[in-house]
């Protein structure tokens, strides 16, 4: 997936300039979907939490059945020193990622120690702080458990994620709010969701069905650092439409504000533009 440019690869041991081909036409990876990622970004001249992501993308490959290779201290380094090629101030998008490249029990399973990696970085700007979305329900739920591999970022779950934004996009919206298998609300198609009343921030309680994610945590931390109160529970849709506003949490845009859900309007922005000051100081804590 090209979405930025400027683009630089690390596969077997070094850089290489350009989106390089990376996987064969036999690979496990390809014909058998087992693949995984993360994300994670530089912008300012800072990485914030990359640490944190490259020891998710291993723990997403053990989810998988895919045999990591490299340890998330060495993963930081190589990143690092690839950021290195791009100019101050530039904003980068950061993958690293994992599939298999044999199969085992009937081709079905991943062959352990049979593993793929390679890291993708590209340019791609960061949204600009005044930019607002819009969000819609869709069909379509997240998985339990028991029937997807919830507990890692895969590249399997996300055909489900462009059903969602297909359907939002045809109904006129940006994005759109997804439930859980009991019809709660879970998170959006592309982040995590916080919702806002009476000054206090609302986050749907990790259950199962959802990545609680790296920077929705960072957002947690931080408000409750500046005192505001934070609760993770059961959360419905009537409660987004009775909240006083709702965000989207991500890597890519960090903050994202949402201007309308299915007909109800939020008129104020400013716990939304509260976090959004407080993760920017955060980050800009953090020397690259």
């Amino acid at each position: 997936m090209t979405i930025g440019t400027n683009i630089r690869t690390w596969f077997e041991g070094r850089w290489h300039e350009g989106d390089i081909a990376v996987m064969k036409a036999a690979d496990h990876g390809i014909w058998q979907g087992s693949s995984v990622f993360d994300g994670a970004r530089m912008f300012d001249g800072v990485v914030p939490d990359l640490a944190l992501h490259c020891a998710r993308v291993n723990d997403s490959a053990r989810a998988l059945m895919i045999t990591p290779t490299m340890e998330p201290g060495e993963m930081e380094a190589v990143i690092r020193e690839g950021l290195r090629a791009y100019a101050p101030g530039a904003a980068v998008y950061i993958r690293p990622m994992y599939w298999a490249i044999d199969g085992s029990d009937l081709g079905v399973a991943p062959a352990e120690g049979k593993s793929g990696f390679a890291i993708s970085l590209e340019q791609v700007a960061m949204p600009p702080a005044s930019f607002q979305t819009t969000v819609t329900r869709t069909r379509f739920r997240r998985p339990v458990l028991e029937d997807n591999v919830c507990n890692a970022k895969a590249g399997c779950l996300y055909p489900n994620n462009a059903r969602m934004l297909v359907e939002a996009k045809a109904k006129g919206f940006g994005n759109a709010l997804v439930a859980d298998a009991m019809g709660n609300l879970a998170e959006s198609a592309t982040a995590n969701v916080f919702l806002v009343k009476d000054g206090a921030l609302f986050t749907p309680i990790p259950n199962g069905t959802f990545l609680a994610g790296i920077t929705r945590a960072r957002h947690i931390a931080n408000a409750r650092a500046a005192g505001i109160e934070v609760v993770e529970t059961v959360l419905t849709f009537e409660d987004a439409h009775a909240a006083d506003e709702l965000f989207l949490s991500g890597n890519f845009g960090k903050v994202t504000s949402v201007r309308a859900f299915d007909g109800t309007e939020y008129r104020s922005r400013a716990v939304t533009e509260r976090m959004r000051g407080l993760y920017m100081d955060w980050a800009a804590s953090q020397a690259l």
